[in-house]
This record gives structure tokens, sequence and C-alpha cells, in this order.
């Protein structure tokens, strides 16, 4: 399993709802193994885990048997595991004790054989081990919470490495998972076969979850949810959240339903829909299941973190990546098919605004290859945006190249003929190439081992046909990459009916000719984003993702130098003024942050919800600085826009009522 998506944050996302995003994209990086520039010599097999978790102290004890075969000639066997839990033992097969170092700088325990094991060889070693798992200190991934067992919601998630792992992502097993859990506690994780609790202890119980084909079935979740069944759907949302399971099941059942229709059924058609706290990462998934931060859950459903995570039963828990530059295949094409269901669900200009977002992604680190992401640290922005953002982007270019009929071939192909297995990049580019009857060497080179995207510029003169046939333009398209090779699409809007024409751009300099009845008035190129380019406005966009990230990471004055350069690109930027003012905020640099929420107020008014967010977070600021009366009329300004994205007239109802103050919350919870 991996989490993930690793979608960046949308540009046109209110400051709330932008950090959820954000840190989404940041929990791709969890996906690549620890030790990523050190190819694992073991290959696990199996697992059977009995845990049993004390809620109340926050408490794991837990024995894992795990099922090995050496890869190399090996003396000593290397696992994963979540440094806040300490090894008592293991022993193998026979009941000896192993000699076993922790090696806490890298998350491991190397456990040694002395007799060693032969390329080929399997074994089974028993591991006993305890801890406490409650806040992040211990985390494999910095400041990241992925594992937490607490009196109301347990979290057990794969990559927090809460039992002895190898190959995050990349090795493939089956497990049987045993939890002891308060008899109260509902349990969802990944099952083959109907789940079956037994009385554990006095007030506990016991429920086992075996899943027998290779896969990711590492996540546990347990908690006190409301349990809502629809079709072959359970939702497990939180009691405040039980009125809205039936419609994320329905939204669920649609995504669900319209992934198969593309790619063909997956495996299992159970599935369950799980509400996390809001304490770890926006999404998670298993096979079988799918887990949305409770952030998420609300009356307007959020369709597209929900699409990403429930492809994943496809890009992940069936088809997942041979190694770490294989990554993009399986994140991008989970990307890829969040931005279809929403041309699908939102149409196209939905479709438009998620193509935008995913080549802003794609373009954040654009001075870096694809194929170079083996060199790059695994938690680190620039492999999130190139895995996630430029692996969609190649695959929404690669459904304009071979058009829809060749790209569904080839998706379903790869969905089928890689079911339950691991896929390289070579691979997946000789899978499409059978697909489409052509050669694609040039494509992948391009998009792979290249980096950079051109930037079109247009240059045509318009002639009168005779005989009242109407214009002719001939132009030459120019861009500075040499090498580059795609189709592109010309829109001409004349005074009646557009006319489109495809035409190969070729190296720096390619010439067109369209005619057209109607006097033309605009020539748009590639109008409906198939292919990854520069512009002035995506540089924009750019600056501010990056500048986003660099907020998450709590880096606020190079955030502020990201978002200046933006502002230098356009200094009439809504958006951007908006972010800087954000920054400003959370520094308590009052003053400065309600100049930059007036400069919003003042730019461009992209995106529109800029408007009723500034007058929130300025009467705020009014309310914190003791002028009740400004702030007031800046809720009743906010009242006024009729503009509720991400909740902002409840928000501006709420403190129209009751004071905000500084204590109660920070900018982007």
């Amino acid at each position: 399993m991996s989490l993930f998506r690793r979608t960046p944050a949308p540009a046109g996302a209110p400051h709330c709802f932008t950090r959820l995003l954000i840190l989404a994209a940041c929990i791709l990086a969890i996906s690549a193994p620890l030790s990523a520039a050190e190819r694992s010599r073991i290959q696990v097999n199996d697992y059977v885990i009995d845990a049993d978790l004390a809620p109340k102290t926050h408490h794991i004890t837990a024995k894992a048997k795990v099922k090995f075969t050496a890869l190399d000639d090996i003396s000593t066997a290397v696992f994963e595991l979540n440094n806040a839990l300490r090894v008592t033992r293991v022993t193998s097969e026979a009941g000896k004790v192993m000699p076993t170092e922790r090696v806490t700088q890298d998350f491991t325990v190397r456990v040694s054989l002395p007799e060693g094991m032969s390329k080929g060889q399997s074994q089974t070693l028993t591991f006993d081990y305890e801890g406490v798992l409650e806040k992040a200190d211990d985390s494999p991934v910095e400041g990241l919470k992925l594992a937490s067992i607490g009196p109301d919601t347990t979290y057990l998630l794969y990559p927090a490495r809460w039992f002895p792992m190898v190959g995050y992502n990349t090795n493939r097993f089956t497990a049987t998972i045993n939890i002891t859990v308060p008899a109260f506690f509902s349990v969802i994780g990944s099952a083959s076969k109907p789940v079956q609790p037994h009385p554990a202890s006095s007030g506990n119980k016991t429920v086992s979850f075996n899943w027998d084909t290779p896969s990711f079935p590492g996540t546990i979740i347990a908690g006190t949810f409301v349990e809502t069944s629809a079709s072959n759907l359970k939702i497990y949302f939180k009691p405040n959240h039980k009125e809205l399971a039936q419609t994320y099941a329905e939204t669920a059942a649609k995504e669900l339903a319209f992934f198969s229709s593309i790619y063909g059924p997956i495996s299992t058609a159970n599935m369950s829909i799980v509400e996390l706290p809001d304490d770890t990462v926006p999404a998670a998934w298993a096979p079988q299941l799918a887990a949305i931060t409770s952030k998420a859950v609300s009356e307007k459903v959020n369709y597209r973190l929900l699409a990403n995570t429930v492809a994943h039963q496809w890009w992940g828990a069936s088809v997942s990546p041979a190694a770490k530059d294989d990554f993009w295949i399986t994140e991008g094409a989970a990307r890829d098919s969040e931005v279809r269901y929403v041309q699908d669900a939102a149409g196209e200009a939905g479709f438009e605004e998620a193509c935008k977002d995913m080549a802003v992604g794609a373009l954040a680190y654009d001075n870096i290859p694809l194929s170079g992401v083996t060199k790059l640290d695994p938690f680190s922005p620039e492999f999130q945006s190139l895995v996630t953002d430029k692996g969609g982007m190649i695959f929404h270019m690669l459904r304009w190249q071979l058009g829809d009929a060749g790209y569904d071939r080839t998706m379903k192909s790869l969905a089928q003929q890689y079911a339950g297995k691991t896929v390289t990049t070579e691979q997946f580019r000789s899978l499409a190439e059978q697909n489409a009857g052509q050669k694609l060497g040039a494509f992948f080179t391009q998009w792979l081992d290249g980096t950079g995207a051109p930037e079109f510029k247009n240059k045509y003169t318009t002639y009168r046909m005779g005989n009242n046939k109407g214009f002719r333009i001939v132009g030459q398209i120019n861009q500075d990459l040499d090498l580059f090779r795609m189709p592109l699409e010309i829109r001409v809007d004349t005074d009646g009916k557009s006319e489109m024409k495809r035409i190969d751009v070729v190296g720096t300099e390619s010439t067109y000719s369209v005619e057209t009845f109607g006097k033309p008035r605009r020539i748009v190129l590639d109008p409906n984003n198939w292919v990854l380019k520069n512009s002035p406005d995506l540089r924009v966009r750019v600056a501010i993702l990056r500048g986003q990230q660099l907020v998450a990471q709590g880096d606020l004055a190079e955030a502020l130098k990201e978002y200046q350069k933006a502002l230098d690109a356009n200094h009439n930027s809504s958006l951007a003024h908006y972010r800087v003012a954000e920054v400003f905020f959370l520094q308590k640099n009052y003053q400065s942050a309600a100049n930059a929420y007036r400069e919003a107020l003042n730019g461009d008014g992209e995106p529109k919800w800029t408007e009723v967010w500034s007058h929130i977070q300025l009467g705020k600021i009014f309310d914190i600085t003791d002028q009740r009366e400004r702030a007031t009329n800046e809720y009743r300004q906010a009242l006024q826009t009729n503009d509720n994205t991400q909740g902002a007239l409840e928000e501006a109802r709420r403190y129209l009522n009751q004071p905000y103050k500084r204590d109660r919350e920070t900018v982007g919870q």
C-alpha cells in the first residue's frame, strides 16, 4: 500500500483545503523504501501476526512470524521496523534465539544468520516486540504520525512499519493478521474471506484478517465507528458523520464502476471506506480499503481525493511498481484516473482545472528527469511531484497521443496482464507499443529522460481566399526543445464555427496551415491542455505551489521568496497575495498580513474564493487586535459574496456570532 495521493495542492484551494492536499502530496514519498539506494536482499513471502492492542495505554504487544526468501547468498537479514517498537527476541524455526542489532538511524533490525542462507533458500523468523504508538516522534517519516493506538481510534498504517518489513510497496506478500482489541471496537483490514471475530480475554475480542493473494495488506484501522452497509460497500464513519455515509457510499460506488468500465473489475468487489482522524495523513489505501481524513468528510463530497484513493485498488494493490524508478507508473496512473473521473463527473471545465493542477505539480521541479528519481530523497517534494504529477501527465499525454480507444486498450491490458504482479517501465512501454501499433520510444525518452517543457510561440498570417471560399492561416510554432516531438491541437475561433486542427510539432520550428470559412478572431494552441507546456500563468502557479510546500515544511522565509517570484510574474495575482498573507498571519505579523489580504481583494480575483476568505481572515485579524466592529464588517462582507468554498459562509457566521480567538486554531488547520 502506498499512502497517497500525490496530488499537488491545487492553486485554487483555500488555505484549509490546500494544506490537506499539500500533505497528501507529501505522503507519496512514503511509497519508497527507506533505504532507497540499497536493494533489498530478501523477499518476504508471508506473515502471521498476532497483535494485542491496549488503547488506554497506547501499547502494542505483538508476535510476527515472517517467512522470507534470500535473493542473494546472505549472512544477515535486514528488516525495517518503527523505532517506537522494541524487539524482545527473534527466534528461528527451531526455536533458537537469533543475534539481532537495532539500527535506529534507518529504522532497521538486523538479524544475524549464523548458518547463512543461499540464494533461493527460505526460512521463517519469529519476532516478539512491543512498544507505545501514540506520537510521531519515532515515525519513519519525520513529522508524520502513521501509527497511533488510542481509546477512540487506532490506526496502524503500512508505512508506519508497525511489523518487520522490506521493500515498501514493491515486496508483495500474503498475511494473516490477528488483532485483539476491546470488544466494542470495529476493526477494518484486508480480508480474502469474511471476517469472524471471536472472544479473547475478558472485555476483548480477536479479529482475524487473512489475505491469500500477494499484495500489501498491512493496514489496520480500529475504533468506535458507525458502520453503514450499501451493496458491496461498508462505510465506517464517526458518529458525527454518520448521516454522510450514504452519500460517500454512492460516490465510491460510482468511482468503482467508472474505473471498472475502463480497467476491468478488481479481484474483489468488497470495499471499506473508513474515516481517519485529522492527526495523520489525508488518505491511505490497502486492498479492499480506502481511508480519508475527517476533514475530507463533509456535505460536499471530496470526490477527487476519494477517487484517487479508490483508484489505488488497481494501481498499487493490484499492479505495483517493480522498483523505485517505476513508482511513476502506479502513482501516475492513479493521478490520471482521478483526473479522468473529474472529466466524467464535472465535465470539461472541471477536467481543465484538474489538468492544470497536474501540470503545475509536474513543472514544479522540471530540471530533474523522471528517470533520475532513484537519486532523490524519497521524502522530498521533488520526488513527489515527479512520480505523481509528471507521471500523471505522461499518462494524460499518452492518451492524447494514442487516442481514447488505443489508450483504453493499453490501460486495460496493463491492469489485467499485471494484476497481482509488479511492472517495470520497460514492460509498460512494450505493452503500450503493442496496443498502440506504433513505436513510442521517442515519447518515453522525451518525458522520462528529458527535463523541462516547451513554451509555444505562434506566428501566423491570415489570407483571404478568392471566390468567397473563406480564409487560410499560415503559421509557424516555435519552442526551444530541439528534440521535442508531439502532436498539438490548434483551435481557430472565428465569427462562426471554431475550427480544430491536429498537427505534429517537431523540433524548434513547425509550420502549419488551417482553412476556415469565418474570419479568424483568435488562435489557441493546445486549448484542451493535452501537452505539458510552460506558460506565464503556469509559472505563477508553480511558484505558489512551491511556496505552499515550503510552508507545509515550516520554512516560511523560503516560502515568501517563492511567492515573490509569483508576484514578479504577475503582481496582480490575488492568489499570490493571499498566500503571502497566510505566511504573515502564521508569523503573527498582522499588519503585513492585513495589507496582503487587501492586495488579494484588489487583485485579479482569481480564484474567486480569495475574496470571501480574505474578508474572513481580515475579520480574524481585527478580532485578534480587539477591533470587533471592523471584524464584524469583514464577516458581513464575506457573507455578501455568497461563496461557500470549503465552508466559508459557515466560518463567517461562526465568527460573526462569536469573536475569533487566536489560540482556538491556526491558519491551515
